[in-house]
């Protein structure tokens, strides 16, 4: 079989931009992922309607939390990675949210009780610190990435799961939750079918999810990539899983 579309297509994916947390390159064309059980947006959304002062974690490039309106009268929004942070920034500042940068394991500069609602989509966070955060009663709402993420792509390519992620699993969330002293009122878990269209979304992919295989190069993984691409071509496409949990906790 000819490589010439194998290589337009990788090649592509390494030169395609990527800004914020926007895949909009591969979704959801290429990229279609079936929809939850539970809906992430509408949850916040509610939970803005009576929340006085709100925090939202790893905020990306802003681009969900700029779609919640409308905000509680206090809303911060916080991004770890530099080239995300100024992103956000001209995306929330307009809507008056201040982005702040810092890590969400350990958001230091706000005091104790700042907030009586704590919003994380897809970030890292540190319970005790979320406990600390949050006035008594107040709550925690986040979607998260679990360890059994995308496993199809490493069992393909040939490549372990990192146990460092391997982990994360609702329970193992829940126990460090409760351990902080939180109370989890929800728990909610998916591994999610996706599509995936072509070799160029999965380079795409692992490219800016750089942790799913972190000595990924197209050159060191060509031999594998074509297999694939091969494979994706005669299939039309390939499917895997996207795990994803939910928790809701309250102070």
């Amino acid at each position: 079989m000819p490589t010439t579309d194998f290589d337009e297509l990788v090649n592509d994916a390494l030169h395609a931009a990527f800004s914020g947390w926007d895949f909009s390159y591969i979704e959801p064309h290429r990229w279609r992922t079936d929809e939850l059980p539970w809906d992430y947006p509408a949850q916040v959304r509610a939970a803005f309607a009576t929340a006085r002062s709100a925090l939202d974690m790893g905020t990306g490039g802003g681009e969900m939390l700029a779609s919640l309106a409308p905000f509680p009268p206090r809303l911060v929004a916080t991004e770890g990675w530099g080239e995300n942070a100024p992103v956000a920034a001209r995306r929330l500042l307009p809507l008056g949210i201040p982005v702040i940068r810092c890590e969400s394991q350990d958001p230091a500069p706000f005091r104790d009780a700042a907030f009586d609602l704590i919003v994380n989509r897809h970030d890292g966070y540190a319970a005790r610190a979320v406990k600390r955060l949050l006035t008594p009663g107040g709550w925690f709402i986040t979607q998260q990435v679990g360890g059994r993420n995308n496993a199809e792509l490493n069992e393909i390519l040939e490549c372990p799961i990192p146990f460092e992620f391997a982990y994360w699993t609702p329970a193992y969330a829940v126990a460090g939750l409760e351990a902080a002293g939180l109370k989890i009122e929800r728990v909610a878990e998916e591994l999610a079918e996706t599509h995936v269209a072509d070799i160029g979304a999965v380079v795409y992919y692992l490219r800016v999810i750089n942790w799913q295989i972190a000595d990924f190069t197209p050159e060191g993984y060509r031999d594998r990539l074509l297999a694939l691409h091969r494979r994706m071509v005669r299939d039309g496409g390939l499917r895997i899983h996207e795990h994803r949990f939910l928790i809701v906790a309250r102070a």
